[in-house]
């Protein structure tokens, strides 16, 4: 008998992200490299503010991630053109690496191609991301550019697929 995947069993929704759940993300902290995507200290009003695009990642009552969608979703440095829909998003730090980012970002992509009906969608990654790059390029994302951003001097790659 083998054993069951980490991802087994997990049933994972979009649904609208509540004050509660924005407390409980401003407390994330992830290890390094990953420390650039820690969102401590962020005021949690910025995620339930409509116009950012943040959704909550459930599973049944649990908040195990969030999406973005449109503006918010870009990194500074980079000259994006309105072309195509901007996705990012993130996991909670103690369920990364655990092989739940193919099917978050899959069902932020039928999110947001059923709520934001694209023609592109454009996503950004840390380019030291290695296990982002591959779920990316898993889903059909094509890398289309790179550039450093000034906000944090990493380099980061710009990744484009049809919707």
């Amino acid at each position: 008998m083998t054993a069951p995947s980490v991802g087994e069993g997990v049933r994972m929704q979009i649904v609208e992200l509540t004050p509660d759940h924005a407390e409980d993300i401003v407390t994330w902290s992830y290890p390094e490299p990953d420390g650039c995507y820690d969102l401590t200290g962020m005021d949690p009003r910025h995620f339930t503010d409509l116009t950012h695009g943040f959704w909550a990642l459930v599973d049944g009552e649990r908040l195990i991630g969030y999406r973005c969608y449109g503006p918010t979703a870009r990194v500074l440095g980079y000259d994006y053109v309105d072309d195509a829909l901007d996705i990012g998003g993130g996991l909670r730090p103690e369920l990364t690496g655990q092989g739940l980012g193919q099917t978050a970002i899959a069902t932020g992509l039928a999110f947001g191609a059923e709520n934001f009906a694209p023609r592109i969608f454009r996503v950004t990654v840390a380019e030291f991301n290695v296990r982002a790059l591959k779920v990316v390029d898993s889903l059909g994302f094509l890398a289309v550019d790179k550039f450093e951003s000034p906000a944090d001097d990493r380099t980061y790659v710009v990744l484009v697929r049809d919707a």
